[in-house]
This record gives C-alpha cells, structure tokens and sequence, in this order.
C-alpha cells in the first residue's frame, strides 16, 4: 500500500492537481506492480508565506 505525499506551493487547478494523481499513481504502479487501488496520493499546499529558500521567503 504505497502512500506518496507530495509537497508543491499552492496555486495549480484542480485539473493540474488531478493530473498528477494520475501521473504518480501510473508510475508508482508501473515501478512497483503495486494495485492502482492500493496506490494513495496526498497533496500538501504551501503557501509562499511558509516556505523559505537560501533564508529568504519565497512571500517577500
């Protein structure tokens, strides 16, 4: 029973969104012959108020 949290900055549609589940859960099953019924996808939203790179938020 994989489970794949993928973590993205907010700001993608719905079909983006939908389309990536898609996409991981073809390949997790096409790499590990897990059941597509098994294969669970968890998107994490961030905003830019809460992610930082090389000590700067990406908000300021």
């Amino acid at each position: 029973m994989p489970i794949i949290t993928v973590q993205m900055l907010e700001g993608r549609s719905d079909d983006q969104k939908q389309a990536l589940v898609e996409k991981v859960t073809d390949a997790v099953t096409d790499t590990t012959g897990a059941r597509k019924e098994a294969v669970t996808v968890v998107i994490e939203e961030m905003s830019k108020q809460n992610y930082g790179v090389a000590g700067k938020r990406l908000a300021d």
